[in-house]
This record gives structure tokens, C-alpha cells and sequence, in this order.
């Protein structure tokens, strides 16, 4: 017996730098985390106590498939106060983290070889998960001219029909964001041409000028995935949700059943009070602001290349080439001989990657600090 072929997909590298800072820390070694794209602190107080109470007090059981309905509702609301607009509440489907959400979105909007397009560099799990699900990944290859980003003169370039695109705004790994007109241009070509557009807004809520502007507003055929990672600072809850066009609710919905039957209940409880607890996950991102001027001064500093415009998120996308053609390398070495875990570009662009180190400085002010100076003993010493 053997694998399937559509097992064969590459490692996620920036779990695989964890797992080798982890032995190292296990060993003894100081190691600054600066590897994965997790907030450094953990769910809000209040969250942690809603989960409390439920544990005591309630069976944590299946909830519908879509998600409570007091989630969905407190969603719902959450974009009116945050967008100006409040989505139909049977557009909204919790999900078992954002994961989940994309996976449902290919699932339902794509048939097997289906071709969708997304930018290079980007988050790797899209173009993973699409070659899993039989889809056919298109990169287009983007640059800092275009912010890293597509554009719709490269989807006119494409040789052959896509049936759909992958926008990212803040973006993984470089953070770039898309301003709403652009957003509305992309979208307006997307519909005219029966592309449907699957938008990724989980860094919503963590931007460093003009907020992000969300596809849902202004695109009823789009896809919107969002979720409580990121902004809510509750990774391993893995809670999600989706705004889904009209057309994909039920196919959704269905899916959700078989698949995952339901989001994790105690989670959705818990997730009810983190829409009020706005001034602490804004603090958090006022400490990413300053972890980020501490980043953008140092790492040139140090020796790097031109970095990505960090408008959004919690990375910094930097230029290695006057230091290392092989990035995996590199990391490697940095980790072993300064301590300071970083993820190769190859995760996020397997053609140029090899130029390119992602760096994640969503962690303690003091550990970001830390880790600067520990790569500028190393670099110039």
C-alpha cells in the first residue's frame, strides 16, 4: 500500500524551524521565536473566564453546523460596528478555525481541476491545500512594485481561464495591504469574468494605518474568511467563520455537517465576550506597532535587504540575498548559532524564496529587542 499523491505536499517550514527551536530550547538554548505567526499573548481574561463558567455550568456538546446563534448574531454585529454594513445572518458560518473556512470555500465553489490563482509570495497552505483538493494552484509571481500583491493585468496575462482567485489583504508574509478601491476593481473583474474571489481578512484588526477594507461589503459572490487567531489572540481555539454568497450557503453548510459536524463548542461560548474586549486586543496591536519600528530599524541595521511594506500583520518580509542564496540554510544556521527562529521564504514563494526570510515580531517587545541584538552580534560583530 502506499500514500496518496495527494499527501504529497510540502512541510509547512515554519513548523518544521519550530520543531528544531523547540529541541534546541528542550536543550538548553536561549532561542527568540520569531518563526510562527502567533500572537505572544494569549486569550483575552475575559475569554478564559466565559470558558471557565461553561465548563462548570454547561454540556459542552454539537452545536448546528453554522455555528451558535448567538456567535453568529455578535459576528453579524461586529461588522456593522467595524464596516458600516451587516451581512445577511444566513451568509454567516462559524468555522473550526480559518483553515476550516478555506477549506470548506475550495470545497464548495471548485470542481477538481479547477484553476486558482493567488499571489507568490503567500501564505503556503493556500496553494497546499488546493493541489490536496485536486485544484490546480496558478501563482502569480508579484513583486514590491505591486506591493506583492495581484493585479488585474495579470490575470488578463494568464494564458489559460481561472476559476478563481485568493486575495490576502494584510497579506502573509509580507504584511502588504490592498486599498479598497483596488480591492473593488479586482472584485468587479473577478465577477464579469465568473472568477469567484475567496478574500483571507484574518489580519483584520491589525493594521498600522488605514484599516482593511472587507470584500463582503462591496462583492456578493466573494467568499470571506476571518476567524479569532489573529486580532482575538486565540490560536488554539480554532475558532473561524465565513461570509459566503447566497449561492454557496447551503453547499457549505453541508459540508460543515460531514466534515467537522460543528465548530468547537466551548470555544464558540468563550468567543461570545471577545468582541468586548476591544481595549485589550487593541493594546496588542499597539505592541506589534512598536515591535514593528523596532524591526524595520533593525534588521537593515543588521545586514538585510529591503524589507516588505509591513501595513498589516505582525511579519517582516526581508531581503537576505546580500547574506545567504539558500534561505533554508540560513535559518537553519541562524537558529543553531544565534538562537533566533525565522521562517524561509521558500514556504511562501518556492520559485525566489531562497532570497527572502519571514520574521514574526508578534511576540513580547523584550523578546523582539532580544532577538535584534542577538542578530547583530551575529551578523556584525
Amino acid at each position: 500500500m502506499t500514500a496518496s499523491q495527494r499527501a504529497s505536499v510540502a512541510p509547512f517550514f515554519a513548523m518544521e524551524i519550530l520543531r528544531a527551536a523547540t529541541r534546541q530550547e528542550a536543550a538548553g538554548a536561549r532561542v527568540y521565536h520569531m518563526e510562527v505567526g502567533e500572537p505572544g499573548s494569549g486569550a483575552p481574561e475575559a475569554v478564559l473566564e466565559a470558558a471557565r463558567t461553561a465548563l462548570a455550568g454547561e454540556k459542552i456538546g454539537y452545536t448546528d453546523a453554522r455555528g451558535v446563534l448567538a456567535l453568529r448574531e455578535r459576528i453579524r454585529a461586529y461588522y456593522g460596528e467595524c464596516y458600516g454594513f451587516a451581512p445577511p445572518l444566513e451568509r454567516i458560518v462559524v468555522t473550526t478555525g480559518a483553515s476550516a473556512g478555506l477549506m470548506l470555500a475550495f470545497l464548495a465553489a471548485f470542481d477538481v481541476g479547477d484553476r486558482v490563482a493567488l499571489a507568490s509570495p503567500g501564505y503556503p497552505a493556500y496553494r497546499n491545500a488546493l493541489q490536496a483538493l485536486g485544484l490546480e494552484p496558478v501563482l502569480l509571481p508579484t513583486t514590491a512594485e505591486t506591493r506583492f500583491q495581484p493585479t488585474v493585468a495579470m490575470l488578463e496575462a494568464l494564458e489559460r481561464p481561472i476559476q478563481g482567485l485568493i486575495v490576502a489583504s494584510p497579506s502573509n508574509p509580507t504584511g502588504t495591504m490592498l486599498p479598497r478601491p483596488t480591492l473593488e476593481t479586482l472584485a468587479a473583474h473577478c465577477e464579469a469574468r465568473g472568477i469567484r474571489m475567496i478574500s483571507d481578512e484574518i489580519y483584520h484588526g491589525i493594521t498600522y494605518g488605514e484599516p482593511g477594507a472587507s470584500v463582503a461589503a462591496f462583492c456578493e459572490s466573494a467568499v470571506v474568511i476571518n476567524g479569532f487567531s489573529k486580532y482575538f489572540a486565540m490560536t488554539g481555539w480554532r475558532l473561524g467563520w465565513m461570509i459566503v454568497p447566497d449561492d454557496l450557503a447551503r453547499a457549505v453548510e453541508r459540508l460543515a455537517q460531514n466534515l467537522y459536524v460543528s465548530p468547537p463548542g466551548l470555544s464558540q461560548r468563550a468567543a461570545l465576550v471577545a468582541f468586548d474586549c476591544r481595549a485589550e486586543l487593541d493594546a496588542n496591536v499597539a505592541r506589534y506597532a512598536r515591535n514593528r519600528a523596532i524591526v524595520q530599524q533593525a534588521l537593515p541595521a543588521a545586514g538585510f535587504g529591503a524589507l516588505a511594506p509591513c501595513d498589516g500583520a505582525f511579519y517582516a518580509y526581508a531581503d537576505v540575498s546580500g547574506l545567504s542564496n539558500d534561505s533554508e540554510e540560513f535559518c537553519q544556521r541562524m537558529l543553531a548559532e544565534c538562537g533566533v527562529a525565522a521562517t524561509p521564504g521558500i514556504d511562501f514563494d518556492t520559485q525566489r524564496g531562497r532570497a527572502f526570510v519571514r520574521f514574526s515580531y508578534a511576540g513580547a517587545t523584550e523578546e523582539v529587542e532580544a532577538a535584534c541584538a542577538a542578530l547583530q552580534r551575529w551578523l556584525t560583530p
